[in-house]
């Protein structure tokens, strides 16, 4: 099975100034395309050629994992965003957060500081947890949560080649930017 690079559900200027055209341009068609064309070559004539992308994350090692992780870490990333949608989650998810983190300030402080934190590369993540609650986690480079076992929910791209076009050096600006853009529609639904 071949796996192909999904179109972002907008346009490349849909979440600007948060995120420039030319900063979507660059991760999703070159960054993003890598991964899915290394998945591609690295997967022939392996136990893993026919396998479904979440089998593969689950169960391979090296490049197939690393590249396998980031088409499903990307895809998902990218899904997650409208400009355009309520400036945080209601129902069942809101009340989940509030019940974690004591409220949605609370959330975004930590999801925040985990985002910031995180040294080199890689993700921070809200999952839910086998036994229905919510944590914060991070994972490094290609690292996700699946892996544990966990659900996830939201996750912020903490490489370099998500941010620095538009931020330089600067993660914190493009983190404390990142809630302006994230539908909490699709959220609720992941929840």
């Amino acid at each position: 099975m071949a796996f192909e690079l999904p179109d972002l559900p907008y346009a490349y200027d849909a979440l600007e100034p948060v995120i420039s055209k030319k900063t979507l341009e660059f991760h999703h068609d070159k960054h993003h395309a890598a991964y899915v064309n290394n998945l591609n070559n690295l997967v022939k004539g392996t136990e893993f050629e026919n396998a479904s992308l979440i089998a593969i994350v689950n169960s391979s090692e090296g490049g197939i994992f690393n590249n396998a992780a980031q088409v499903w870490n990307h895809t998902f990333y990218f899904e997650q965003f409208d400009k355009n949608k309520q400036a945080k989650p209601s129902g069942t998810l809101a009340d989940a957060i509030n019940q974690t983190f004591d409220s949605f300030d609370e959330f975004k402080d930590k999801f925040s500081t985990a985002s910031k934190t995180l040294f080199g590369s890689g993700w921070a993540w809200l999952v839910k947890k086998n036994n229905g609650s919510l944590d914060i986690i991070q994972t490094s480079n290609a690292n996700n949560p699946i892996r544990e076992g966990y659900i996830p929910i939201l996750t912020c791209d903490v490489w370099e080649h998500a941010y620095y076009l538009d931020y330089q050096n600067k993660r914190p600006d493009y983190i404390s930017n990142f809630w302006n853009i994230i539908d909490w529609e699709v959220i609720s639904r992941r929840y």
